[in-house]
């Protein structure tokens, strides 16, 4: 699998010294008025899960914030869903701790399982980004903010790399792992446009692109220079 440094990517997700991190899986987005389902396929996102956990092996998973979507009820398909994240980890003898993030109020509803304000994994400080973390670290995963980058009219869901940046760590933001986020697209955005009190400085940000067919990484430059490209 592709790596950067210490840190290997796969399906919107990152490992880290045998733990596999996700963020922003809003389950529940898509459901609502008289539906029976969901608009999308929260099947499909349990079976992705379950495929990076048979490939990675992880001794734990960390949601690393927003695992539900709506701030204020939860929509009957939600359970199903997280359980399905339940049963691929325990099948795998893997832990799972959740990181809240913004839109995690409803969270006590649906789990009961380790939560955690941030976790640790070696000096990476994984956390949601919504807001400045008490734990200070080398390197900081992080989500929130959904990156995607427009290349020649197309969007694609994208990682965002960034030295000296939060207290001079650097910073690594996941894309959202649900398919139905549509994401923000960074190209233009300055430090002040993203959410995330982490990023301090968006023209160091280096954007990468998860290629599912080609199982590989695309790496462009960092936004400052790819936008003098564009």
């Amino acid at each position: 699998m592709p790596t950067a440094g210490s840190i290997t990517f796969d399906d919107r997700a990152v490992i880290l010294d045998g733990t596999l991190v996700v963020a922003d899986l809003h389950v529940g987005r898509g459901t609502g008025g008289s539906l029976e389902l969901p608009v999308g396929s929260n099947a499909e996102m349990v079976e992705r899960f379950r495929s990076l956990i048979d490939r990675h092996d992880p001794e734990e998973v960390v949601v690393a914030g927003d695992l539900l979507h709506s701030f204020q009820t939860v929509p009957r398909t939600v359970d199903d869903t997280v359980a399905g994240f339940e049963q691929a980890c325990r099948d795998a003898g893997a832990r799972l701790v959740v990181v809240p993030g913004n839109h995690d109020t409803m969270l006590d509803a649906v789990w009961d399982g380790p939560v955690e304000s941030t976790t640790r994994i070696g000096e990476t400080v994984v956390c949601h980004g919504h807001e400045e973390p008490a734990t200070r670290g080398e390197q900081y995963v992080i989500g929130h903010d959904h990156p995607t980058i427009e290349i020649e009219g197309q969007r694609r869901p994208c990682y965002l790399v960034g030295t000296d940046q939060y207290h001079g760590s650097e910073v690594v933001m996941l894309p959202s792992f649900n398919a139905l986020n549509a994401g923000v697209v960074v190209n233009e955005m300055d430090a002040a446009d993203f959410q995330s009190p982490l990023v301090t400085d968006a023209d160091g940000l280096e954007p990468i692109v998860w290629d599912g067919q080609g199982r590989e990484t695309l790496s462009f430059p960092r936004l400052g220079e790819f936008r003098r490209m564009l």
